[in-house]
């Protein structure tokens, strides 16, 4: 696939981009709040919890330079890829050392790959960045985001059967991402993209029966249910997002430990009791 002036989006692989930050404690008070914590007021050297360094880091694209569908034009640091279509696709995340507020902390990104693949609902092209988030020239995050863009979906297209959930879950949180939380979600990671608030946009233009719930928002419910349950800190996560979920539907955020407590299964489950994001953590 080329752009007009016949520049190939695998040109794109090995592009950098660096960016700094302030650990505040505010988007950490907000995100306890859109989730519905009673949590003590945030205060400097508190640990940030696992995930949460997706608060930090965000990009302020100007208006006029965002696309139809409220994400930044293409061609920057991500390629150009033609395909209208640009969700989370998964990824995998070690943390190494707790971020903590009042850290200045430095994220560098790398593209890795840039992949075309053909899929059942047509052309697929996975994108993959590389962020170190370091403090203090040592590495506290290190992840591995992919990005997948496909094709526009057409009126009638049928649903993806999808993988029944587990019947049993050790750890388990129900939930229903209603818009508020969806807008709130949005914007605390100061994201623009259409499918997560504008309902008629989402119905008309990409033919979803309802607002689809983050990527990121679903990874950072997995983290926090290890958070809450679980012995030990997350080391490791691996996650890939297999369905939406709607703002129309209950959920489930689930968990299974392994026997001698070293990892645990993971999978966000909507209505019907099927998976939509499955992922592993090692602790």
């Amino acid at each position: 696939m080329e752009l007009r002036s016949q520049v190939k989006i695998s040109d794109w692989i090995g592009r950098t981009e660096s960016r700094a930050d302030v650990i505040t404690a505010w988007p950490i008070a907000a995100l306890n709040a859109a989730l519905d914590y009673e949590a003590a007021e945030p205060a400097p050297g508190d640990a940030v919890p696992p995930g949460w360094h997706w608060l930090y880091f965000l990009e302020a694209t100007r208006a006029r330079e965002l696309g139809h569908d409220g994400h930044p034009r293409r061609g920057g640091f991500l390629p150009p890829v033609a395909l209208p279509r640009r969700m989370w696709a998964g990824g995998r995340i070690e943390f190494r050392q707790p971020l903590r507020i009042g850290d200045r902390v430095r994220r560098d990104s790398t593209i890795l790959n840039v992949e075309r693949k053909a899929g059942r609902s047509g052309e697929l092209v996975f994108v993959t960045v590389r962020h170190e988030v370091s403090v203090d020239g040592s590495v506290a995050v290190s992840e591995e985001h992919d990005i997948v863009y496909r094709e526009a979906a057409q009126p009638g297209d049928q649903p993806v059967a999808g993988k029944p959930a587990p019947a049993r879950a050790a750890w388990q949180r129900a939930l229903t991402a209603d818009p508020v939380l969806l807008f709130r979600y949005s914007a605390l990671i100061f994201n623009g993209h259409r499918i997560h608030y504008d309902l008629d946009y989402v119905r008309q233009e990409e033919h979803y029966p309802g607002l689809i719930v983050h990527g990121p928002l679903q990874t950072t419910l997995l983290l926090e249910l290890c958070r809450h349950h679980a012995s030990r800190p997350v080391r490791r996560l691996e996650y890939r997002a297999l369905l939406p979920l709607f703002h129309t539907e209950r959920f489930t955020v689930n968990g299974n430990p392994a026997a001698d407590g070293s990892s645990a299964e993971l999978w966000t489950a909507n209505a019907a009791g099927v998976i939509a994001m499955a992922g592993t953590a090692q602790f």
